[in-house]
């Protein structure tokens, strides 16, 4: 089953322009925290040997859900469905237009693969578990969100400068897409300063849940962890309003093995905070976090914030808070 792990040099480009100007300052203490956040997270798949090719095939299988998901949707609701949620004409007409940016991501990918010689990763079938538009339109936004994370997050993987500049072309489209819905949405347009990257790994799960079946060889070579899933605070549509402290309860079939919950957000010092974690009452939400929020269970607690594959026993699964 594919990872859609998505890549661009915005970071890596940033750094390397910075470093060639020496008149200018340098990155802030932040900007750094955040890029070797992507690099740590990193790590493990950089020693599986994948080349360039191979993150364009994660990003590509990304690109397949995401234009699938957006086809499947407006195909299942009517366009009165998405007025009733208070969008006005040109505002449906940009949502509509953010599934032919997907589509014209899938081409340009499937293009520079083929380029490379190789044969690129074919659309899955997927299981979206559309009830309503609203319903949809929610779920868009997290998954525009988790795209751009995903392209952060892979972007120390990439050596070829093209693939990097064509990758930044790309996620600052995404992140267009990720304003304009949650703009939309009533949330926040930006609520964080920062966007935060995660691995590939980490990508692959919180994809994973949405495929169903993958034609041969269209599998890539990573495996997800166990899902982790929401049960307190209540799950509901749009974004949190919780406080620091507040219990969050999860549950996952890989619980035991765990001693920490992890969050990981571009506020949080090192890149994620970690509390204690038990099964009864679950763990307490971190201070200062804002934005999309990946929440694992872990075997560790490093100082540091470093969150690795080898202490992740489940997730990530997502939150908004606001």
């Amino acid at each position: 089953m594919p990872s859609f792990a998505k890549i661009t040099g915005a970071l890596a480009g940033l750094a390397a322009v910075v470093s060639a100007l020496p008149a200018q300052p340098r990155l802030t203490t932040r900007q750094n925290d955040i890029y070797h956040l992507a690099k740590r997270q990193n790590a493990a798949a950089a020693a599986l040997g994948l080349a360039d090719v191979d993150i364009l095939q994660f990003a590509l299988t990304l690109e397949w859900l995401e234009a699938s998901f957006y086809q499947q949707g407006f195909a299942k609701f009517s366009d009165d469905q998405f007025l009733a949620l208070g969008l006005n004409q040109a505002q449906l007409a940009d949502l509509k237009s953010i599934g032919t940016s997907e589509e014209a991501h899938v081409g340009l990918l499937q293009s520079a693969i083929a380029q490379a010689g190789v044969q690129p990763v074919q659309p899955c079938t997927y299981n979206f578990g559309f009830t309503d538009a609203a319903g949809m339109v929610a779920t868009a936004a997290v998954l525009e969100n988790v795209g751009v994370s995903a392209y952060l997050g892979a972007a120390p993987l990439v050596s070829d400068g093209k693939i990097l500049s064509t990758a930044a072309s790309i996620l600052t489209v995404e992140a267009r897409h990720q304003s304009f819905i949650r703009a939309a949405s009533g949330l926040a347009v930006s609520p964080s300063p920062l966007d935060t990257p995660l691995g590939p790994k980490a990508i692959f799960s919180l994809a994973a849940p949405f495929i169903t079946a993958c034609p041969a060889g269209s599998n890539l070579i990573l495996t997800a962890f166990p899902t982790l899933a929401n049960t307190s605070p209540a799950a509901a549509a749009g974004a949190k309003a919780l406080v620091a402290g507040t219990k969050i309860q999860v549950k996952s079939d890989a619980a035991s093995g765990a001693s920490f919950c992890g969050f990981t957000n571009s506020a949080a010092p090192g890149g994620t905070a970690f509390t204690p974690f038990d099964a009864a009452s679950g763990c307490a939400l971190p201070p200062n976090l804002a934005g999309i929020v990946y929440v694992t269970l872990t075997s560790n607690a490093p100082a540091t914030g470093l969150l690795t594959d080898d202490i992740t026993v489940a997730g990530p699964m997502v939150m908004q808070l606001s």
